[in-house]
């Protein structure tokens, strides 16, 4: 069996948790196994992961109001042994990689983090993931009875698969908490960066916050989720959740605009497994359009208003 964390911050699920639905469907087909969907603490419309391909939705009641790696690691391998699951799948984001590790001790098992292609079965359990930055593929293969994958985002998308599914509670103990949640302060109303599929982002080419509306316009009316490099949001520009990059959030969307971003090799690395990289930027000896799709070679206080506005005719005809 295969077994899903499926995360439901503040009792909503997001597009990462089908995703990881949808993979952990994909694994089961391929081992002749079912796929079951574990869900923590309070959510809306759990039953819905079947649509996704959980043949089995599983619920795990009690005081979960906020996210404990130390405890959901516990509730989660406790499920894994109680159901035996031979396949633990989470998500790549903050919460799965804090539960990766955890998970994979208390089973006994191996594991891969941040893996985008699906397990290879002839020969043994491979899996494979980008390493050095994204410049290479490594293949690991996984010889403990039981697996442990997190999974990266935008790797697979979800896909419709199947239909609602009854959902049976699990009374579970949780361990006593060993830290206090004093706060928890989150960004509402965007996407976040590691689901997003569209990003518009800027850097200092932009010579201050004031001129950042712009970048404001051209997402709005793409529908995409804001980002900054590095020194934009060092200096106060942009809050810190915004910085993609090596030292920042690692993203995989269809589309990155890079407005006024030079391009550095810690900046790439977080964003070059973007499906398509647009570039803006009046310098042509800029290292970004060496891995861009397309280039535009000019000042961006005049494109880019420019490009927002053929979006907007473009929407309005279509």
């Amino acid at each position: 069996m295969v077994l899903v964390y499926a995360e439901s911050p503040k009792g909503q699920f997001k597009k990462a948790a089908f995703e990881a639905v949808t993979y952990g469907k994909k694994i089961g087909d391929a081992m002749g196994k079912p796929c079951v969907a574990l869900v923590i603490g309070n959510a809306e419309n759990a039953g819905q992961l079947g649509v996704y391909g959980a043949s089995q939705v599983v619920q795990a009641n009690g005081a979960f109001e906020n996210f404990d790696s130390q405890i959901f690691s516990e509730v989660i391998a406790s499920v894994a042994k109680q159901m035996g699951a031979e396949v633990v799948v989470v998500n790549h984001s903050s919460s799965g990689k804090s539960l990766l590790g955890r998970i994979a001790v208390k089973l006994e098992a191996g594991s891969v983090s941040g893996v985008n292609t699906m397990p290879t079965l002839d020969g043994g359990f491979k899996v494979k993931k980008n390493v050095f930055s994204g410049k290479a593929i490594a293949q690991y293969e996984i010889k403990t009875p039981v697996k442990v994958l997190s999974l990266m985002g935008n790797s697979f998308p979800p896909v419709a698969s199947g239909a609602d599914v009854a959902v049976q509670a699990l009374d579970i103990t949780a361990p006593a908490a060993r830290i206090t949640v004093k706060a928890v302060e989150t960004v509402d109303g965007t996407v976040p960066l590691p689901e997003a599929e569209l990003v518009v982002s800027a850097g200092r080419g932009m010579k201050g916050p004031e001129n950042w509306g712009i970048i404001e316009d051209l997402a709005n009316v793409v529908g995409a989720t804001t980002a900054c490099s590095r020194p934009v949001a060092d200096t106060g520009w942009r809050p810190h959740h915004e910085h993609v990059g090596q030292t920042g959030v690692a993203i995989r969307p269809n589309l990155y605009f890079a407005i006024g971003i030079s391009g550095a090799i810690q900046h790439l690395a977080g964003v070059n497994s973007s499906k398509v990289i647009v570039v803006i930027n009046k310098d042509p000896e800029a290292p970004f359009f060496k891995a861009a799709d397309y280039g535009v070679c000019a000042d961006l206080f005049d494109v880019v208003p420019r490009l927002t506005e053929a979006f907007k005719k473009f929407k309005a005809e279509n």
